[in-house]
């Protein structure tokens, strides 16, 4: 049995051969706050189908349906474990099946805003509880015992003071005619025996052994393959197209022009499909192919930038959030900080370049791929194609990362799309080159941050930022600030800075842009931190104390003290570089302190990242570490290496010889400590990659007394 992609009735019909089936979910009935534990019986009661969170067989063998996607941060091992806790079974001995898009049945399935341990976790012990008390109860029944005096362990339900024992398959009949209790009590996180713990990860053997099945890996009867030259700027269309070449290549079988959704335009292409991926690249190279780019302006990086400067010169932009009298002050000191921060266009660079397989029947459609968010893509496709959005099946594999680009609707359309117009099965795999330069991509941002300090005191704090606004992209309305603009920025901070102003200055070019691995935490944060540094200096205050003078939060100090001691902040030396940030996103404080010092070769060198994390309630240390490290290196590479560059309106660099990754040699030591406390579970998968950036520029500016305003730099002519 293909584990990874078990369906619900794949494995209803393989349960039916033990014979009973102890399955328990959850129900959403329509407009209710939360969701409702039942079991099999009650589903069809309700007439609706069974939603497949976990399944227990005559065997004993529970599987569990992993509701989202699994591109790294951790689903394939955090869901499991949270389940094997309250339901007292063996780790190793859950079957993890990954579920199918329906959010009727699982509620959200997007990935994404570092939300499946934080948006699902009560419900999760809370349903695996439910379970065990459910078996507890059938095996007291059957000896006529008080429930009280039962337990549950290792799979199986033991009589304290006689011995017996029953393993739960042995009681899933009796337990699935129960019902579900209303309350359960859940254990105290001191009495966990798997949760806390660093347990190896469930897919790191599939992973390594190579039996896990990623996008790319993934195939079905009859498949074909395609490659599509696509229109290098995203609103040109296609003139003409000379195919004649392209059809001499041995094994292209079709070649048809194609058009995929992007946000609400369209971007155009000629698709080449093949018997093997190798004959369809071969088949695209050798078209011919002209573009019709009249109608939309081809910018340049360097006119993006020139038109954001100006806006902040010369908009006051929307209103935000504002405060006091921030303006007014500033117009009047007679000293003040008017600087400005430069963010750039990145690329998600996920080792997996996009790639998706679809079949298109008739009035119905099913799909398979690396997908992060399966119910985005129905509800597009069904309104792009006019299928029933109950007759689109979205099939999740394992993703090769994914950083938000692959919670997106248009390589999922075009297979779509594709697949219908040849009438068969059909994947479709992205180049490196394609997933390069086609985009969505981080969207550049430069921010104006003025501000006074009087007497040590942030008088007036000030921010404009003029960047792309993913929300218009989506439809929202253009009078309208972005709802992000101060993602990243502690609240705190807000409530104690008395004048304080935060503005949106609208800005729009042709270039498509889309979320990025802590959205817009990723620039908010370099420039909120790094202005606050300046104010420190301008204060004369303590970079952290500075901080912690705003940060009014018994949370927040204990998060500075943590920085403090481990860092050895308090015993700095000369000659050497300190600096700090802290930043919020997806509910989770994070604070970075980095060290440099002078290379001997010229200019700096990073010695040491101390990262402190306060996420709450967590699952699995070992994740959270890998996840954390996994942004440093992240935001090294965005702070320091490459940056998305546009000329005549296209991506300029389309690999990685030109759009480079930071090498191991580049990466320092990084230090990690999670915070311990009983508040509930935030974000992992990105709120520690925010902090880094505006903590090695004021580590840099306190060792060279230079201020880098303007990513990315280079650490070596610094």
């Amino acid at each position: 049995m293909d584990e990874q992609t078990l369906s619900r009735r794949n494995f209803l019909k393989t349960s039916a051969v033990t014979g009973a089936v102890f399955s328990l979910g959850f129900y959403w009935p329509v407009n209710a706050k939360s969701a409702k534990i039942i079991n099999k019986a009650e589903a069809e009661s309700y007439g609706i189908e069974m939603n497949s969170w976990v399944h227990i067989d005559k065997t004993g063998k529970v599987t569990i349906f992993d509701h989202r996607a699994e591109m790294g941060q951790g689903s394939y091992q955090a869901v499991p474990q949270i389940v094997a806790e309250e339901l007292e079974v063996n780790l190793n001995e859950i079957n993890v099946a990954f579920a199918q898009g329906d959010n009727k049945k699982y509620g959200s399935q997007i990935t994404g805003g570092s939300s499946t341990v934080r948006g699902s976790y009560k419900n999760l012990l809370k349903l695996s509880a439910t379970a065990r008390e459910m078996l507890i109860q059938a095996a007291a029944t059957q000896w006529s015992v008080d429930k009280a005096g039962c337990y549950a362990e290792g799979g199986h339900v033991f009589h304290k003071s006689s011995g017996r024992k029953m393993h739960y398959g042995e009681l899933v009949e009796a337990a699935s005619k129960l019902e579900a209790p209303k309350d359960v009590v859940l254990k105290k996180r001191s009495e966990y025996k798997l949760i806390g713990k660093p347990l190896l990860r469930l897919d790191t053997p599939l992973k390594t052994n190579g039996s896990a099945v990623f996008g790319l890996d993934k195939q079905i009867p009859g498949m074909l393959y395609a490659a599509v030259e696509r229109n290098p700027r995203l609103r040109g269309k296609v003139k003409s197209f000379d195919e004649t070449a392209a059809r001499k290549v041995p094994g292209v079988r079709h070649v048809v022009k194609v058009k995929m959704g992007v946000f609400s335009t369209y971007r155009e292409g000629v698709a080449v499909v093949a018997d093997s991926t190798w004959a369809a690249i071969q088949g695209k190279k050798a078209l011919k192919v002209e573009w019709d780019d009249t109608g939309f302006e081809h910018l340049s990086s360097e006119d993006i930038y020139k038109r954001q400067l100006e806006a902040l010169q010369t908009q006051e932009g929307l209103v935000f959030k504002k405060q006091g009298e921030p303006t007014e002050i500033i117009a009047k000191a007679s000293k003040k900080i008017d600087v400005i921060y430069e963010t750039p266009y990145q690329y998600h660079a996920c080792m997996e370049p996009l790639n998706c397989i679809a079949h298109y029947q008739d009035d119905k459609l099913e799909i398979w791929g690396p997908i992060q968010g399966p119910e985005m893509v129905q509800d597009f496709i069904s309104k792009e194609m006019s299928i029933p959005r109950e007759k689109i099946v979205v099939n999740m594999t394992f993703l090769g990362g994914g950083f938000g680009r692959k919670a997106f609707m248009d390589y999922p359309h075009e297979a779509a799309v594709i697949s219908k117009a040849i009438k068969a099965p059909v994947q479709v795999v992205w180049t490196r080159e394609d997933d390069a330069t086609q985009g969505p991509f981080r969207p550049g941002i430069t921010y104006r941050c003025e501000g006074v300090v009087n007497n040590g005191k942030i008088d007036a704090f000030k921010v404009k930022l003029a960047g792309q606004n993913t929300g218009h992209w989506f439809g929202g309305k253009k009078d309208v600030p972005n709802g992000s603009a101060s993602e990243g920025f502690l609240k705190p901070y807000a409530d104690s800075i008395k004048n304080l102003a935060i503005m949106d200055v609208p800005f729009e070019t042709p270039i498509p842009i889309l979320w990025w691995r802590s959205v817009y935490a990723s620039t908010n944060g370099f420039a909120y931190e790094s202005f606050l540094d300046e104010l420190a200096h301008e204060a004369n205050k303590d970079p952290l104390e500075f901080r912690r003078e705003y940060l009014k939060d018994e949370r927040l100090h204990k998060l500075i003290d943590k920085m403090e001691e481990v860092s050895g902040w308090q015993n700095r030396k000369k000659n050497e570089g300190f600096g700090t940030a802290i930043t919020e996103c997806f509910e989770s404080t994070v604070g970075h302190v980095v060290k440099v010092s002078k290379a001997p070769n010229g200019g700096v060198k990073i010695d040491q990242v101390w990262v402190v994390m306060d996420c709450g309630w967590y699952v699995n240390p070992d994740t959270v570490r890998a996840q954390i490290e996994g942004s440093v290196v992240m935001a090294l590479g965005a702070a320091t290496i490459h940056e998305v560059k546009f000329k005549d309106g296209m991506a300029v660099d389309n690999n990685f010889s030109t759009y480079q990754m930071p090498r191991i040699t580049d990466i320092p030591p990084i230090d990690i400590h999670i915070m311990e406390n009983d508040e509930d579970a935030g974000g992992v998968g990105e709120p520690a990659l925010p902090a880094f950036a505006p903590a090695l520029t004021n580590a840099i500016f306190d060792l060279t007394g230079k201020r880098i305003r303007r990513l990315p730099f280079s650490l070596q002519t610094v």
